[in-house]
């Protein structure tokens, strides 16, 4: 089969591998009919993940069709549509029965990272039963692939951790793919303000199409003064960091009121100071996670009412013949306007 193989920082190929195989009775192996690239694909390719080796196909999210089953699993058939999870989970570990799927003491985030991923044309699923979703009869299977990891990573690691409640002000710093789906989320609790901090004027212009209601271009370095006029030198009550460097992380400490919370999503690959004498008072709240895609299966519920609509965030399609130039287009975003890249195999 065709796979996207990391070959250590900054080398990648499509090559010829081997098809997966069960190699236990819980396992899956699925044929993988949509994928796409995650910014923890981009993070892994500049060294960031040391768990991710090379000869590693990456991928960690997609939906396909069951083609074998090991003799363990009972929720699906041979020939079912599924949503593949970012996340593996056992579900019957210690971590597991906390919904703290993202630490599964045998599972979490292994998929694209210390196991083989979905960037290929087959990919084995370890514990299919509680690591697969069912698609529902008629839902757009390419919105369903935000479902394996960006809708819900940005709904539990942003707005949930970061405790958005009707009437507040958030401000989203990053508004990339996963920003973006913390802004469309959000919306579920009613905050008055959600204030989009990026560098791309593009990205803004996106955001307030989905519902930002300010934006501010962090290009000049004066962010932190432009936030805090509009809120009155207050500050706001959510910050969510959706980028993964020191700069924007230190933005959300400048930015954030007394009583508030940050919520980290960023993959973080370098040290951040916390500048704790001067937050050392403020009764802050500051949160981290991994996605636990706890959320996916009241987010598919959203998405079949199509009151939410995942679609919004594809602007490119490709071939798996053409991932490498998929990966040009998504990792020069500022020059392609890319958000989230469909693959189709």
């Amino acid at each position: 089969m065709k796979a996207l193989v990391y070959h250590g920082p900054g080398k990648m190929s499509l090559d010829e591998c081997p098809k997966p195989e069960i190699i236990a009775a819980t396992d899956a192996i699925v044929k993988v009919v949509k994928t796409t690239i995650c910014g923890t694909d981009l993070h892994i390719l500049k060294g960031d993940v040391p768990t991710c080796v090379s000869g590693r196909i990456l991928g960690h999210e997609g939906v396909g069709i069951i083609e074998k089953l090991g003799s363990a699993v009972t929720a699906f058939i041979v020939g079912d549509r599924v949503i593949i999870s970012c996340i593996s989970a056992c579900g019957k570990c210690e971590y597991c029965r906390k919904q703290m799927y993202s630490h599964c003491s045998t599972g979490g985030w292994i998929l694209g990272n210390s196991i083989d991923g979905t960037q290929a044309e087959y990919v084995r699923i370890p514990y299919a039963d509680t690591s697969l979703y069912p698609i529902p009869y008629g839902v757009d299977e390419e919105a369903l692939v935000m479902l394996s990891d960006i809708l819900p990573t940005g709904f539990e690691c942003g707005v949930l951790n970061g405790k958005v409640q009707p009437g507040n002000t958030i401000a989203i710093v990053g508004s990339g793919p996963i920003g973006l789906a913390a802004l469309l989320t959000s919306q579920f609790y009613s905050p008055a303000d959600i204030i989009m901090i990026d560098l791309d004027d593009k990205r803004l212009e996106v955001a307030r199409k989905f519902g930002a209601t300010k934006t501010v271009n962090s290009m000049d370095g004066h962010a932190h003064e432009a936030v805090m006029a509009l809120t009155a030198g207050r500050g706001v009550d959510t910050a969510i960091e959706a980028v993964g460097i020191p700069a924007t992380f230190e933005l959300c400490e400048k930015i954030i009121a007394a009583g508030g919370t940050i919520a980290n999503i960023g993959v973080h690959g370098t040290k951040v100071e916390l500048h704790l004498e001067k937050l050392w008072d403020r009764n802050l709240t500051i949160t981290t996670r991994l996605v636990d895609t706890v959320s996916t299966p009241m987010l598919l519920k959203v998405v079949q009412s199509k009151k939410l609509n995942p679609s919004l965030l594809i602007t490119h399609h490709f071939k798996l013949a053409e991932i490498l130039k998929a990966y040009e287009t998504f990792g020069h975003a500022a020059n392609t306007g890319a958000l989230k890249v469909i693959i189709d195999m």
